[in-house]
């Protein structure tokens, strides 16, 4: 009798213990958790784009003119891994959208951006230029290659998306300083410069 009401106690806590378990697992999926999600935290990339116009052998491309809500999440630019740019931002949507440029081997630089895409046979006119359409698990992207470098617009949003950052790419380049213009006058030489 007692070897069967110990059996019963047992049995009675291990289905005690599945419930609560059971309950927990519900409170875990359904109520959020973390409470204090931050905010993203946005980049200003002036600095990094004017290094990377001055270094790169090609035009650098960067968004002007976006609608309100797009936000600029990450940058960097490496002149040892094939002069690579890099500009990511989230979409009013917070969907990941990045502008990467690289002189080295377009097919594997694109593979490796837009995770693992690969090139389709469409195209997509943005601006008046051709774009090739890669589609992949994660993302899409949209290619064009053009002054010795690859561009790729990439990310989790959707191609109109990734068409609207295209369409807002321009190359501006940097500030350099002015060439004194032809006068009648001879100027005198500075110091430490040459004339030519």
């Amino acid at each position: 009798m007692a070897g069967t009401r110990s059996k019963q106690t047992v049995r009675g806590m291990i289905q005690s213990m599945v419930v609560i378990l059971a309950a927990v697992a519900v409170i875990y999926v359904f109520v959020p958790h973390g409470g204090t999600s931050e905010p993203v935290k946005t980049v200003d990339y002036r600095v990094e784009q004017l290094t990377a116009q001055r270094a790169a052998p090609y035009p650098v491309q960067a968004p002007v003119g976006l609608p309100k809500g797009w936000k600029a999440t990450s940058v960097s630019y490496d002149q040892d891994s094939g002069h690579a740019w890099h500009l990511g931002f989230l979409d009013p949507e917070e969907q990941y959208v990045a502008v990467e440029q690289s002189t080295g081997p377009s097919g594997g630089f694109v593979t490796t951006v837009s995770k693992g895409a690969s090139k389709t046979s469409q195209t997509q006119q943005v601006g008046g230029e051709t774009w090739q359409r890669w589609k992949g698990p994660k993302y899409n992207a949209l290619v064009r290659r053009d002054h010795g470098s690859t561009t790729a617009v990439t990310g989790t949003a959707p191609y109109g998306q990734l068409a609207q950052m295209a369409a807002a790419l321009k190359a501006e380049k940097p500030d350099t300083p002015a060439k004194p213009e032809n006068s009648s006058k001879p100027t005198p030489a500075k110091s430490g410069s040459s004339a030519t």
